[in-house]
Formats: C-alpha cells, structure tokens, sequence
C-alpha cells in the first residue's frame, strides 16, 4: 500500500501523467496562502505548502510516507521536499512558512501555481508524538479566495505516549524523528491529547479543526 501512495507522489511521475503533461505549459500564477492556529495549546511547526497538478501526499487509512512521517513527528519538512524534487512538472510550487506559529496566529506565505489544479499543506501540532495538519490536494481557486479548515491527522508511525523524552519542541524538548518507533501503521483522524504521558488535556487537547487556510490568487 506504502508504494502506491509514494507511486501517488512521484506523478506527483506515474498517476496523472497525462493530467500533468497538458497542464505544465499553464503559466503559474502566484498564491497568498494565509494558515491560522485555531488551537489553544499546539504550536505549527514550518508549514510545507504545495501546488501540484496531480496525485495526494497521503492516503487516510493507508501508511504514511517516512517523508511525511518525518513532518509529523519531527517537523522537518526537508525530506519531503527533496521527494518532491524528483516529480519534475508535476510540482508547480513549493513554499515553507518558517519558524512556529502559536495558537491564535495567523501567517502568510507566497507560492507559485496554476488555477484549478492543486493543493496540499502539511505541519506537525507540538506538542503531540506524531500529529498533522493537513489539507490534502484541494483546487487552487481560478479567481477570489477559498478557506478551507484544517483537520489533524496521526501519522500512525510513532505511539501516542505523550511522554515529553520523545517530543520535540519549546514544551518538551524530546527527540523528533523515531525511524525504530511502531506506531499504528496507517493515517487517521488524530483523536487529541489524553494526559497519559506528561501533557495536560485541558491545556494541550484541541477539537477539529484545528487551522484555518485561505488561498487567495494575486
């Protein structure tokens, strides 16, 4: 299942070929993208926005990418971005809102991409093991803005332990990454903070969802 999900990035080279052949030679206009923090307690991590003409970066119910399990479990979007690097004109742009974005902040970022096709944004919640949000291969408006609102996502790919050691970020202070960690094998809807590690519900839990996103063509 992993590899037709990596299949589905890569065109992002093999689905939706014949989509992003006839779409490539469509001059990219350039995206306000606006990402709210709805939370009261998680931070985001750098925002990975996306435009691509074909393909999804996930799959619920499927196992995740380790490029993807990477974002939510550590935040380095760098992996992801060097997986995108190879689906030659399928990806119309790519942008990364740096540093974190606290609860009730709001940020812009700029990028490149065609009308009507699509887009994708990823960032992990801290503090969580391996949560997410994401909007996953939505269209790009042809004119004016669309919203959307953000759900949080498990990776599946680390234990939801909540125990600071194996969590990164201003809270914890833990280990991002865990490559020897099983977690439960597939992508779902998060389901919060429990306080059964060292994280206060009342204080870190969320309701979906969790950002705001507004795409707005320049």
């Amino acid at each position: 299942m992993k590899s037709t999900i990596l299949k589905r990035v890569l065109c992002l080279t093999t689905l939706g070929c014949s989509i992003a052949l006839a779409s490539s030679a469509s001059v990219a206009d350039t995206y306000e993208v606006t990402v709210t923090n709805l939370t009261k307690g998680q931070s985001f991590t750098p925002r990975l926005a996306i435009t691509h003409t074909a393909g999804k970066v996930f799959d619920l119910g499927q196992p995740a990418l380790p490029e993807l399990a990477t974002i939510a479990e550590s935040g380095d979007v760098a992996p992801m971005m060097t997986l995108l690097s190879s689906a030659g004109s399928v990806i119309t742009g790519t942008a990364v809102g740096a540093g974190l974005l606290d609860p009730g902040k709001s940020q812009t970022i700029m990028i490149e991409g065609t009308p009507g096709t699509l887009f994708t944004l990823l960032s992990m919640l801290i503090p969580t093991n391996d949560a997410f949000i994401g909007i996953n291969a939505v269209m790009l408006p042809m004119t004016g803005s669309a919203s959307y609102h953000a759900t949080v996502y498990d990776a599946g790919s680390e234990p939801n332990d909540e125990l600071c050691v194996n969590i990164p970020g201003p809270v914890c202070g833990g280990e991002g990454a865990s490559p020897n960690a099983s977690g439960e094998g597939y992508v779902y809807v998060h389901s919060g903070i429990h306080g059964v590690g060292g994280l206060a519900a009342a204080t870190y839990d969320w309701n979906n969802p969790a950002a705001l996103v507004t795409i707005s063509k320049k």
